[in-house]
């Protein structure tokens, strides 16, 4: 009889798992320390067999007592949740308990690592963005492609007569060319008018690139997130005055891929929908991420008057 397995022990082999499918290496990089710093030393110790909803949301509750931002607090449990159905698929268990533990939100002003740009703002960006990145940026408000995506984005994706840009790989961290995130993030998007205009016009203009890249460096590499975020986007948003109150730059640049979300949301799209066009791997985090935006107190209340008529009508 096989001895009883861990927590931990399913998180190295969920690990393992991982890294056989060759994930990119900055995606393996973040699982690790989900489960080195929040995962093994909290609840590592505990039976697979034995974890129950209850384990789950005092660790959800600990990591959020110890200061712990929501933003990272689900990504954890994403993690969580992915070694737990590797515990499954291996018949330690029979069920994934933590698949049906959701983490509440809190209300607007406790969550500060997502903030959604408004359409002032936006607009700001699209007509004042410096010339070497505004294709970029278009693209990244118009389409909600991670900046890793658009960093890995090449020529031959951009289809100027179909209008759509095609999504296959990404640029992480060190720079390298791999696969995106999921295979959810293999996606073909449309292109609106402007950005369509947009990428038109600096095809002829961008930097030469023997890797066909879109928004290359200067030497026709692929372009350092840090060195977009430092001298590119965050003076950009200091001279446009998109600042907090300490003065400095309001949000980063994956809130570009938010501001997408929320005006597609805004059009009444449905989140399969959304979920396809961001890459995301499943309608849950879509929903955790996007959720409250769907929300609409006026259409809510003409949902309960109608049933009432409905209901007092027969």
């Amino acid at each position: 009889m096989s001895r009883p397995r861990t927590i931990a022990d399913a998180c190295q082999s969920w690990l393992k798992t991982c890294e056989r499918n060759e994930l990119e290496s900055g995606t393996l990089k973040a699982y690790r320390s989900h489960v080195r710093i929040h995962i093994d030393p909290k609840i590592g110790h505990l039976l697979v067999a034995e974890l129950t909803r209850s384990d789950v949301k005092d660790f959800i509750d600990d990591m959020l007592d110890a200061g712990v931002s929501q933003t990272q607090v689900r990504k954890v449990m994403v993690s969580l949740r992915a070694v737990l159905a590797e515990a499954v698929d291996r018949e330690w268990v029979d069920r994934n308990v933590a698949s049906d533990v959701k983490l509440k939100r809190r209300s607007g002003r406790h969550d500060k690592d997502k903030v959604i740009p408004t359409k002032a703002e936006i607009r700001m960006i699209l007509d004042r963005a410096p010339t070497s990145h505004r294709a970029m940026f278009v693209a990244a408000i118009f389409t909600g492609m991670r900046i890793s995506e658009l960093r890995g984005l090449t020529w031959a994706a951009v289809n100027f007569e179909t209008r759509t840009i095609r999504v296959f790989q990404r640029a992480d961290e060190r720079c390298e060319i791999g696969p995106p995130k999921s295979r959810a993030g293999l996606r073909t998007i449309p292109m609106a008018p402007m950005l369509l205009n947009t990428l038109r016009a600096w095809k002829h203009s961008a930097p030469a690139s023997d890797l066909d890249l879109v928004f290359p460096n200067g030497k026709g590499r692929v372009q350092n997130y840090a060195n977009i975020y430092n001298r590119v986007f965050k003076p950009m948003l200091v001279d446009l005055d998109i600042v907090d109150e300490d003065g400095d730059a309001r949000f980063g640049i994956h809130s570009l891929r938010h501001a997408a979300a929320s005006l597609f949301i805004e059009q009444g799209w449905t989140p399969k929908k959304i979920q396809t066009l961001l890459g995301h791997a499943s309608i849950t985090l879509t929903m955790d991420t996007y959720g409250h935006l769907f929300e609409n107190a006026e259409e809510d209340v003409a949902m309960f008057e109608k049933l009432e008529s409905d209901l007092l009508a027969a």
